[in-house]
Protein backbone atom coordinates (compact mmCIF):
# COMPACT_ATOMS: atom_id res chain seq x y z
CA UNK A 1 0.00 0.00 0.00
CA UNK A 2 1.48 3.18 -1.48
CA UNK A 3 -0.81 5.41 0.63
CA UNK A 4 0.06 6.66 3.62
CA UNK A 5 -2.34 6.05 5.86
CA UNK A 6 -0.73 5.81 9.10
CA UNK A 7 0.03 9.20 8.75
CA UNK A 8 -3.52 10.05 7.67
CA UNK A 9 -5.17 8.51 10.85
CA UNK A 10 -2.25 10.40 12.79
CA UNK A 11 -2.82 14.03 11.42
CA UNK A 12 -6.16 14.05 10.43
CA UNK A 13 -7.59 15.07 13.72
CA UNK A 14 -4.98 17.72 13.96
CA UNK A 15 -6.16 19.07 10.40
CA UNK A 16 -9.57 18.86 11.79
CA UNK A 17 -8.08 20.71 14.69
CA UNK A 18 -6.70 23.50 12.34
CA UNK A 19 -10.27 24.02 10.58
CA UNK A 20 -11.85 24.91 14.07
CA UNK A 21 -9.53 27.05 14.61
CA UNK A 22 -9.94 29.36 11.96
CA UNK A 23 -13.82 28.78 12.37
CA UNK A 24 -16.32 32.07 13.57
CA UNK A 25 -16.93 31.92 17.34
CA UNK A 26 -20.40 32.94 17.17
CA UNK A 27 -22.54 32.57 20.64
CA UNK A 28 -25.48 32.73 18.32
CA UNK A 29 -24.54 29.58 16.40
CA UNK A 30 -23.51 27.65 19.28
CA UNK A 31 -20.29 26.61 17.97
CA UNK A 32 -22.09 24.52 15.42
CA UNK A 33 -19.71 24.36 12.80
CA UNK A 34 -17.09 23.43 15.31
CA UNK A 35 -19.25 20.69 16.29
CA UNK A 36 -19.60 18.94 12.53
CA UNK A 37 -16.20 19.47 11.61
CA UNK A 38 -14.94 17.35 15.23
CA UNK A 39 -17.78 14.84 14.87
CA UNK A 40 -16.93 14.27 10.84
CA UNK A 41 -13.23 14.49 11.23
CA UNK A 42 -13.44 11.66 14.32
CA UNK A 43 -16.01 9.93 12.62
CA UNK A 44 -13.78 9.89 9.25
CA UNK A 45 -10.49 8.64 11.50
CA UNK A 46 -12.70 5.51 13.08
CA UNK A 47 -13.79 4.36 9.51
CA UNK A 48 -10.12 4.58 8.41
CA UNK A 49 -9.03 2.52 11.24
CA UNK A 50 -11.52 0.34 10.30
CA UNK A 51 -9.72 -0.21 7.04
CA UNK A 52 -6.28 -0.34 8.25
CA UNK A 53 -7.38 -3.30 10.55
CA UNK A 54 -9.38 -4.89 7.18
CA UNK A 55 -6.38 -4.50 5.13
CA UNK A 56 -3.69 -5.74 8.20
CA UNK A 57 -2.25 -9.08 7.89
CA UNK A 58 -2.68 -10.69 11.39
CA UNK A 59 -0.33 -13.93 9.85
CA UNK A 60 2.86 -11.00 9.40
CA UNK A 61 5.02 -10.99 12.23
CA UNK A 62 6.69 -8.22 11.62
CA UNK A 63 5.87 -4.35 11.15
CA UNK A 64 3.46 -3.44 8.53
CA UNK A 65 2.46 0.18 6.46
CA UNK A 66 6.08 0.82 7.12
CA UNK A 67 6.59 5.21 6.28
CA UNK A 68 10.08 6.48 6.65
CA UNK A 69 11.53 9.61 5.96
CA UNK A 70 14.58 11.39 7.32
CA UNK A 71 13.20 14.59 9.33
CA UNK A 72 16.88 15.32 11.08
CA UNK A 73 19.56 14.26 8.94
CA UNK A 74 21.98 11.68 10.06
CA UNK A 75 20.14 11.57 13.20
CA UNK A 76 16.12 11.18 13.41
CA UNK A 77 14.16 9.14 11.22
CA UNK A 78 10.30 9.69 10.71
CA UNK A 79 9.05 6.01 10.93
CA UNK A 80 5.50 5.15 11.93
CA UNK A 81 4.27 1.32 11.46
CA UNK A 82 1.86 -0.99 13.21
CA UNK A 83 1.76 -4.98 14.26
CA UNK A 84 -0.79 -7.00 16.11
CA UNK A 85 -0.34 -5.21 19.18
CA UNK A 86 -0.45 -1.21 18.14
CA UNK A 87 -3.42 -1.67 15.51
CA UNK A 88 -5.41 -2.40 18.73
CA UNK A 89 -5.10 1.03 20.35
CA UNK A 90 -5.38 2.69 17.48
CA UNK A 91 -8.67 1.35 16.82
CA UNK A 92 -9.17 1.73 20.68
CA UNK A 93 -8.33 5.52 20.56
CA UNK A 94 -10.05 6.49 17.21
CA UNK A 95 -13.20 4.51 18.88
CA UNK A 96 -13.33 6.80 22.06
CA UNK A 97 -12.63 10.08 20.92
CA UNK A 98 -16.18 10.27 18.84
CA UNK A 99 -17.83 9.35 22.12
CA UNK A 100 -16.00 11.89 23.77
CA UNK A 101 -16.87 14.52 21.84
CA UNK A 102 -20.51 13.65 21.53
CA UNK A 103 -20.57 13.49 25.08
CA UNK A 104 -19.10 16.65 25.37
CA UNK A 105 -21.25 19.01 23.33
CA UNK A 106 -23.89 19.27 26.13
CA UNK A 107 -21.60 18.72 29.20
CA UNK A 108 -19.10 21.35 28.23
CA UNK A 109 -20.82 25.24 28.97
CA UNK A 110 -17.71 26.99 27.87
CA UNK A 111 -14.80 27.18 25.50
CA UNK A 112 -16.78 24.40 23.49
CA UNK A 113 -14.22 25.56 20.76
CA UNK A 114 -11.11 25.39 22.40
CA UNK A 115 -12.31 22.19 23.96
CA UNK A 116 -13.16 20.10 20.80
CA UNK A 117 -9.46 21.28 19.31
CA UNK A 118 -7.65 20.29 22.59
CA UNK A 119 -9.04 16.91 22.01
CA UNK A 120 -8.70 16.34 18.45
CA UNK A 121 -4.95 17.49 18.86
CA UNK A 122 -4.71 14.95 21.49
CA UNK A 123 -5.93 12.43 19.47
CA UNK A 124 -3.05 12.92 16.97
CA UNK A 125 -0.60 12.38 19.77
CA UNK A 126 -2.38 9.54 21.18
CA UNK A 127 -2.09 7.52 18.03
CA UNK A 128 1.47 9.13 17.23
CA UNK A 129 2.49 7.06 20.55
CA UNK A 130 1.51 3.78 19.10
CA UNK A 131 2.54 4.39 15.39
CA UNK A 132 6.12 5.63 15.94
CA UNK A 133 8.96 3.12 15.20
CA UNK A 134 11.56 5.71 16.36
CA UNK A 135 12.54 6.63 19.97
CA UNK A 136 12.62 10.49 19.88
CA UNK A 137 9.67 10.68 17.62
CA UNK A 138 7.61 8.48 19.97
CA UNK A 139 9.02 10.82 23.23
CA UNK A 140 7.90 13.81 21.41
CA UNK A 141 4.17 12.20 21.14
CA UNK A 142 4.23 10.55 24.23
CA UNK A 143 5.24 14.08 26.16
CA UNK A 144 3.50 16.45 23.95
CA UNK A 145 -0.12 14.41 25.14
CA UNK A 146 0.57 16.20 28.56
CA UNK A 147 -0.33 19.64 26.99
CA UNK A 148 -3.76 19.30 26.07
CA UNK A 149 -4.56 16.64 28.73
CA UNK A 150 -3.18 19.80 31.27
CA UNK A 151 -5.44 22.05 29.50
CA UNK A 152 -8.61 19.88 29.45
CA UNK A 153 -7.97 19.74 32.91
CA UNK A 154 -6.37 23.41 34.06
CA UNK A 155 -9.66 25.18 32.23
CA UNK A 156 -12.66 23.15 31.91
CA UNK A 157 -12.00 21.18 35.75
CA UNK A 158 -13.56 21.74 39.13
CA UNK A 159 -13.17 23.43 41.65
CA UNK A 160 -9.27 21.98 42.44
CA UNK A 161 -8.25 22.43 38.83
CA UNK A 162 -5.42 24.36 38.74
CA UNK A 163 -3.75 21.90 41.63
CA UNK A 164 -4.96 18.70 39.95
CA UNK A 165 -3.72 20.28 36.43
CA UNK A 166 -0.30 21.02 37.50
CA UNK A 167 0.10 17.84 39.67
CA UNK A 168 -0.63 15.42 36.51
CA UNK A 169 1.78 17.52 34.80
CA UNK A 170 4.77 17.28 37.10
CA UNK A 171 4.14 13.52 38.19
CA UNK A 172 3.80 12.71 34.44
CA UNK A 173 7.13 15.07 33.07
CA UNK A 174 9.64 14.17 36.10
CA UNK A 175 9.33 10.29 35.42
CA UNK A 176 9.73 10.87 31.72
CA UNK A 177 13.32 13.29 31.99
CA UNK A 178 14.81 9.76 32.83
CA UNK A 179 13.54 8.54 29.61
CA UNK A 180 14.99 11.19 27.60
CA UNK A 181 18.21 10.44 28.98
CA UNK A 182 18.27 6.75 28.17
CA UNK A 183 17.28 7.85 25.05
CA UNK A 184 19.93 9.70 24.43
CA UNK A 185 22.45 7.20 26.00
CA UNK A 186 20.35 4.03 23.79
CA UNK A 187 21.94 6.43 20.39
CA UNK A 188 25.28 6.62 22.33
CA UNK A 189 25.78 3.04 22.47
CA UNK A 190 23.97 1.82 19.54
CA UNK A 191 23.94 4.46 16.77
CA UNK A 192 20.52 4.88 16.11
CA UNK A 193 17.42 5.84 17.51
CA UNK A 194 15.21 3.42 15.48
CA UNK A 195 13.47 0.55 16.89
CA UNK A 196 13.80 -2.00 14.44
CA UNK A 197 17.38 -1.62 14.67
CA UNK A 198 17.66 -1.48 18.26
CA UNK A 199 15.80 -4.91 18.46
CA UNK A 200 18.43 -6.54 15.68
CA UNK A 201 21.51 -4.64 17.16
CA UNK A 202 21.00 -5.63 21.30
CA UNK A 203 21.74 -3.69 24.00
CA UNK A 204 24.46 -5.38 25.56
CA UNK A 205 23.29 -6.41 28.82
CA UNK A 206 25.64 -4.11 31.35
CA UNK A 207 23.70 -1.22 30.17
CA UNK A 208 20.08 -2.73 29.99
CA UNK A 209 19.36 -2.48 33.84
CA UNK A 210 19.87 0.95 34.28
CA UNK A 211 18.21 2.09 30.95
CA UNK A 212 15.08 -0.30 31.81
CA UNK A 213 15.13 1.87 35.26
CA UNK A 214 14.26 4.93 33.50
CA UNK A 215 12.25 3.78 31.19
CA UNK A 216 10.24 2.53 33.98
CA UNK A 217 10.24 5.58 36.03
CA UNK A 218 8.30 7.32 32.90
CA UNK A 219 6.34 4.58 32.08
CA UNK A 220 5.30 3.83 36.16
CA UNK A 221 3.91 6.93 36.61
CA UNK A 222 1.55 6.93 33.49
CA UNK A 223 0.19 3.56 33.90
CA UNK A 224 0.03 4.67 37.38
CA UNK A 225 1.29 1.76 39.22
CA UNK A 226 1.62 2.28 43.33
CA UNK A 227 3.39 4.13 44.77
CA UNK A 228 2.92 6.99 42.38
CA UNK A 229 -0.61 7.13 41.67
CA UNK A 230 -1.97 9.84 43.74
CA UNK A 231 -2.33 12.36 41.06
CA UNK A 232 -4.53 9.80 39.18
CA UNK A 233 -7.85 10.53 41.35
CA UNK A 234 -6.94 14.30 41.86
CA UNK A 235 -6.91 14.45 38.12
CA UNK A 236 -10.02 12.19 37.19
CA UNK A 237 -12.27 14.25 40.12
CA UNK A 238 -11.44 17.68 38.74
CA UNK A 239 -11.51 17.27 35.26
CA UNK A 240 -14.67 17.29 32.83
CA UNK A 241 -16.39 13.94 31.92
CA UNK A 242 -15.01 13.24 28.26
CA UNK A 243 -11.08 14.09 29.70
CA UNK A 244 -11.99 11.69 32.55
CA UNK A 245 -12.91 9.03 29.82
CA UNK A 246 -9.59 10.14 27.32
CA UNK A 247 -7.33 9.83 30.43
CA UNK A 248 -9.17 6.33 32.19
CA UNK A 249 -9.19 5.17 28.22
CA UNK A 250 -6.28 5.93 26.47
CA UNK A 251 -4.30 7.93 28.10
CA UNK A 252 -3.15 5.15 30.98
CA UNK A 253 -2.64 2.64 27.98
CA UNK A 254 0.11 4.71 26.05
CA UNK A 255 2.57 3.15 29.59
CA UNK A 256 1.33 -0.45 29.08
CA UNK A 257 2.17 -0.43 25.39
CA UNK A 258 5.16 1.33 26.41
CA UNK A 259 5.92 -1.63 28.62
CA UNK A 260 5.58 -4.27 25.70
CA UNK A 261 7.33 -2.57 22.86
CA UNK A 262 10.45 -1.31 24.90
CA UNK A 263 11.18 -2.69 28.47
CA UNK A 264 10.50 -6.24 27.34
CA UNK A 265 11.34 -5.88 22.87
CA UNK A 266 14.57 -3.86 24.16
CA UNK A 267 15.53 -5.07 27.66
CA UNK A 268 14.82 -8.31 27.92
CA UNK A 269 17.17 -9.59 30.64
CA UNK A 270 16.74 -6.70 32.91
CA UNK A 271 12.89 -7.10 32.76
CA UNK A 272 13.26 -10.85 33.72
CA UNK A 273 15.58 -9.26 36.05
CA UNK A 274 13.12 -6.77 37.90
CA UNK A 275 10.21 -9.21 37.32
CA UNK A 276 9.52 -9.81 41.37
CA UNK A 277 10.00 -5.67 41.55
CA UNK A 278 7.24 -5.92 39.10
CA UNK A 279 5.31 -8.75 40.90
CA UNK A 280 5.08 -7.04 44.26
CA UNK A 281 4.23 -3.37 42.73
CA UNK A 282 1.02 -5.26 41.14
CA UNK A 283 -0.07 -6.89 43.74
CA UNK A 284 0.37 -4.41 46.36
CA UNK A 285 -1.93 -2.01 43.70
CA UNK A 286 -4.40 -4.94 43.35
CA UNK A 287 -5.09 -5.32 46.56
CA UNK A 288 -4.36 -1.69 48.31
CA UNK A 289 -6.21 0.61 45.58
CA UNK A 290 -9.06 -1.92 45.61
CA UNK A 291 -9.09 -1.44 49.58
CA UNK A 292 -9.32 2.04 49.38
CA UNK A 293 -12.24 2.27 46.56
CA UNK A 294 -13.50 0.91 49.32
CA UNK A 295 -13.52 3.84 50.99
CA UNK A 296 -14.45 6.28 48.87
CA UNK A 297 -17.52 8.41 49.02
CA UNK A 298 -16.68 10.29 45.48
CA UNK A 299 -17.42 7.77 42.52
CA UNK A 300 -15.39 9.54 40.48
CA UNK A 301 -11.98 8.58 42.94
CA UNK A 302 -13.81 5.31 43.49
CA UNK A 303 -13.36 4.54 39.93
CA UNK A 304 -10.39 6.03 39.53
CA UNK A 305 -8.48 3.83 42.49
CA UNK A 306 -10.49 1.07 40.39
CA UNK A 307 -8.26 2.11 37.39
CA UNK A 308 -5.16 1.49 39.24
CA UNK A 309 -5.59 -2.08 40.38
CA UNK A 310 -6.88 -3.07 36.83
CA UNK A 311 -3.75 -1.76 35.87
CA UNK A 312 -1.73 -4.16 38.02
CA UNK A 313 -3.70 -6.76 36.54
CA UNK A 314 -2.08 -5.59 33.15
CA UNK A 315 1.69 -5.29 34.64
CA UNK A 316 1.24 -8.73 36.14
CA UNK A 317 0.53 -10.01 32.98
CA UNK A 318 2.86 -8.76 30.78
CA UNK A 319 5.92 -9.45 32.79
CA UNK A 320 5.07 -13.44 33.01
CA UNK A 321 6.44 -13.58 29.54
CA UNK A 322 3.94 -16.10 28.52
CA UNK A 323 1.47 -16.08 25.92
CA UNK A 324 -1.49 -15.52 28.17
CA UNK A 325 -0.68 -13.52 30.73
CA UNK A 326 0.74 -10.97 27.56
CA UNK A 327 -2.51 -11.72 25.34
CA UNK A 328 -4.71 -11.21 28.83
CA UNK A 329 -2.44 -7.89 29.41
CA UNK A 330 -3.36 -6.36 25.82
CA UNK A 331 -7.00 -7.64 25.85
CA UNK A 332 -7.69 -6.28 30.11
CA UNK A 333 -6.05 -2.80 28.60
CA UNK A 334 -8.69 -3.14 25.88
CA UNK A 335 -11.51 -3.89 27.43
CA UNK A 336 -10.50 -1.48 30.48
CA UNK A 337 -10.86 1.19 27.66
CA UNK A 338 -14.21 0.30 26.90
CA UNK A 339 -15.31 -0.22 30.89
CA UNK A 340 -13.41 2.99 32.02
CA UNK A 341 -14.60 5.10 29.40
CA UNK A 342 -18.97 4.24 29.97
CA UNK A 343 -18.36 4.02 34.19
CA UNK A 344 -17.02 7.71 33.54
CA UNK A 345 -19.92 8.67 31.63
CA UNK A 346 -22.30 7.39 33.88
CA UNK A 347 -20.93 9.78 36.24
CA UNK A 348 -21.27 12.40 33.81
CA UNK A 349 -24.85 11.48 33.53
CA UNK A 350 -25.87 11.94 37.02
CA UNK A 351 -23.65 14.95 37.58
CA UNK A 352 -24.74 17.23 34.61
CA UNK A 353 -28.26 16.60 36.32
CA UNK A 354 -27.42 17.23 39.88
CA UNK A 355 -23.92 19.13 39.95
CA UNK A 356 -22.73 16.07 42.54
CA UNK A 357 -20.44 13.01 42.19
CA UNK A 358 -20.90 12.23 45.78
CA UNK A 359 -22.35 8.34 46.55
CA UNK A 360 -24.72 9.85 49.43
CA UNK A 361 -26.69 12.42 47.26
CA UNK A 362 -28.15 9.85 45.07
CA UNK A 363 -30.10 6.14 46.34
CA UNK A 364 -33.23 4.55 44.84
CA UNK A 365 -33.07 5.89 41.04
CA UNK A 366 -33.60 2.28 39.29
CA UNK A 367 -37.85 3.82 40.55
CA UNK A 368 -36.91 6.65 38.80
CA UNK A 369 -33.56 5.92 36.03
CA UNK A 370 -34.45 2.40 35.05
CA UNK A 371 -32.54 2.92 31.51
CA UNK A 372 -30.10 4.05 33.42
CA UNK A 373 -29.45 1.16 36.18
CA UNK A 374 -29.61 -1.55 33.73
CA UNK A 375 -26.85 0.19 31.34
CA UNK A 376 -25.12 0.96 34.63
CA UNK A 377 -25.38 -2.80 35.78
CA UNK A 378 -24.18 -4.49 32.65
CA UNK A 379 -21.07 -2.01 33.21
CA UNK A 380 -21.08 -3.22 36.95
CA UNK A 381 -20.62 -6.45 36.18
CA UNK A 382 -17.96 -6.16 33.09
CA UNK A 383 -16.02 -4.12 36.29
CA UNK A 384 -16.20 -6.84 38.44
CA UNK A 385 -15.26 -9.19 35.28
CA UNK A 386 -18.55 -11.30 35.23
CA UNK A 387 -17.87 -13.85 32.84
CA UNK A 388 -19.46 -13.35 29.13
CA UNK A 389 -18.10 -9.75 29.62
CA UNK A 390 -14.85 -8.63 28.81
CA UNK A 391 -13.74 -7.85 31.47
CA UNK A 392 -13.55 -11.85 32.39
CA UNK A 393 -11.56 -12.94 29.46
CA UNK A 394 -8.26 -10.22 30.45
CA UNK A 395 -8.26 -11.54 33.96
CA UNK A 396 -8.70 -14.96 33.26
CA UNK A 397 -5.92 -15.03 31.00
CA UNK A 398 -3.97 -13.09 33.16
CA UNK A 399 -4.50 -15.60 35.92
CA UNK A 400 -3.98 -18.26 33.56
CA UNK A 401 -0.64 -16.77 33.09
CA UNK A 402 0.66 -15.92 36.76
CA UNK A 403 -0.08 -19.11 37.85
CA UNK A 404 2.02 -21.27 35.28
CA UNK A 405 4.37 -18.47 36.50
CA UNK A 406 4.09 -18.32 40.39
CA UNK A 407 1.20 -19.80 41.59
CA UNK A 408 1.43 -17.61 44.91
CA UNK A 409 1.49 -14.18 43.15
CA UNK A 410 -1.80 -15.66 41.34
CA UNK A 411 -3.31 -16.27 44.35
CA UNK A 412 -2.92 -13.19 45.70
CA UNK A 413 -4.44 -11.21 42.55
CA UNK A 414 -7.50 -13.45 42.05
CA UNK A 415 -8.38 -11.54 45.91
CA UNK A 416 -8.54 -8.37 44.10
CA UNK A 417 -11.64 -10.03 41.72
CA UNK A 418 -13.88 -10.51 44.93
CA UNK A 419 -12.28 -6.67 46.31
CA UNK A 420 -13.31 -5.71 42.40
CA UNK A 421 -16.97 -7.04 43.33
CA UNK A 422 -17.18 -5.61 46.55
CA UNK A 423 -16.38 -1.90 46.13
CA UNK A 424 -18.27 -2.06 42.68
CA UNK A 425 -21.38 -3.77 43.49
CA UNK A 426 -21.79 -1.87 46.90
CA UNK A 427 -21.26 1.05 44.45
CA UNK A 428 -24.67 -0.16 42.43
CA UNK A 429 -26.44 -0.54 45.75
CA UNK A 430 -25.79 2.65 47.08
CA UNK A 431 -26.60 5.23 44.26
CA UNK A 432 -29.45 2.46 42.12
CA UNK A 433 -31.14 0.94 45.39
CA UNK A 434 -31.98 1.96 48.54
CA UNK A 435 -34.76 4.49 49.51
CA UNK A 436 -35.30 7.57 47.39
CA UNK A 437 -34.91 10.36 50.02
CA UNK A 438 -33.34 13.03 47.95
CA UNK A 439 -36.08 15.21 46.80
CA UNK A 440 -33.86 16.82 44.52
CA UNK A 441 -33.57 13.17 42.26
CA UNK A 442 -36.69 12.47 42.00
CA UNK A 443 -36.70 15.64 39.33
CA UNK A 444 -34.41 14.16 37.41
CA UNK A 445 -34.53 12.33 33.75
CA UNK A 446 -33.71 9.08 32.64
CA UNK A 447 -30.73 9.02 29.49
CA UNK A 448 -31.90 11.02 26.76
CA UNK A 449 -31.15 9.71 23.00
CA UNK A 450 -27.76 10.58 22.91
CA UNK A 451 -26.42 9.20 26.24
CA UNK A 452 -28.89 6.19 25.96
CA UNK A 453 -26.82 5.20 22.21
CA UNK A 454 -23.35 5.55 23.50
CA UNK A 455 -23.64 3.59 26.43
CA UNK A 456 -25.68 1.30 24.97
CA UNK A 457 -22.89 1.07 21.86
CA UNK A 458 -20.20 0.58 24.91
CA UNK A 459 -22.27 -1.94 27.14
CA UNK A 460 -22.70 -4.41 23.28
CA UNK A 461 -18.78 -3.73 22.96
CA UNK A 462 -17.97 -5.48 25.99
CA UNK A 463 -20.76 -8.34 26.09
CA UNK A 464 -19.62 -9.07 22.34
CA UNK A 465 -16.25 -8.96 23.23
CA UNK A 466 -16.93 -11.03 26.68
CA UNK A 467 -18.53 -13.66 24.40
CA UNK A 468 -16.12 -13.59 21.26
CA UNK A 469 -13.06 -12.72 22.05
CA UNK A 470 -11.38 -13.69 18.77
CA UNK A 471 -11.06 -11.17 16.78
CA UNK A 472 -8.68 -9.36 19.18
CA UNK A 473 -6.77 -12.45 20.03
CA UNK A 474 -6.23 -13.19 16.31
CA UNK A 475 -5.22 -9.78 15.52
CA UNK A 476 -2.42 -9.73 18.27
CA UNK A 477 -1.46 -13.61 18.31
CA UNK A 478 1.17 -13.66 16.10
CA UNK A 479 2.97 -10.71 17.36
CA UNK A 480 2.66 -11.57 20.96
CA UNK A 481 4.13 -14.48 19.79
CA UNK A 482 7.20 -12.81 18.31
CA UNK A 483 7.29 -10.94 21.02
CA UNK A 484 7.92 -14.05 23.33
CA UNK A 485 9.92 -15.46 21.06
CA UNK A 486 12.07 -13.17 21.12
CA UNK A 487 12.50 -12.59 24.55
CA UNK A 488 13.29 -16.38 24.94
CA UNK A 489 16.24 -16.10 22.48
CA UNK A 490 17.83 -12.85 24.07
CA UNK A 491 17.29 -14.94 27.83
CA UNK A 492 18.77 -18.22 26.29
CA UNK A 493 21.06 -16.69 25.10
CA UNK A 494 22.03 -14.96 28.31
CA UNK A 495 22.58 -18.22 30.34
CA UNK A 496 24.79 -20.19 27.38
CA UNK A 497 26.91 -16.84 27.83
CA UNK A 498 27.18 -17.13 31.41
CA UNK A 499 28.25 -20.29 31.29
Amino acid sequence: MNFPILSSITFLPLIGAIFIFFTSNDKEEKNSSSIYISIFTSFANFFLSLFLWYSFDNQFSGFQFVEEFAWISGFITFKFGIDGISILFILLTTFIIPICIISCINSVKNRLKEFLIALLVLETFMIGVFCSLDLVIFYLFFEAGLIPMFLIIGIWGGPRKVYSAFKFFLFTLLGSVLMLIAIISIYWITGTTDVTQIYEIKIPEKFQYLLWLAFFSSFAVKLPMWPVHTWLPDAHVEAPTPGSVVLAAILLKMAGYGFLRFSVGMFPIASNYFTPLIFGLSIVAIIYTSLVALMQDDMKKLIAYSSVAHMGFVTLGIFTFNKQGIEGSIYQMFSHGLISAALFLCVGVLYDRTHSRLIKSYGGIVSILPKYSILFMILAMGTLGLPGTSGFIGEFLILVGAFKVNYLVAIIASIGVILAAAYILWLYKRIIFGKLENNEIKKIKDVNLAEGSILTMLCAAIIFFGFYPEPLLETMRVSVDNLIDNYNYDISNKVSFKK
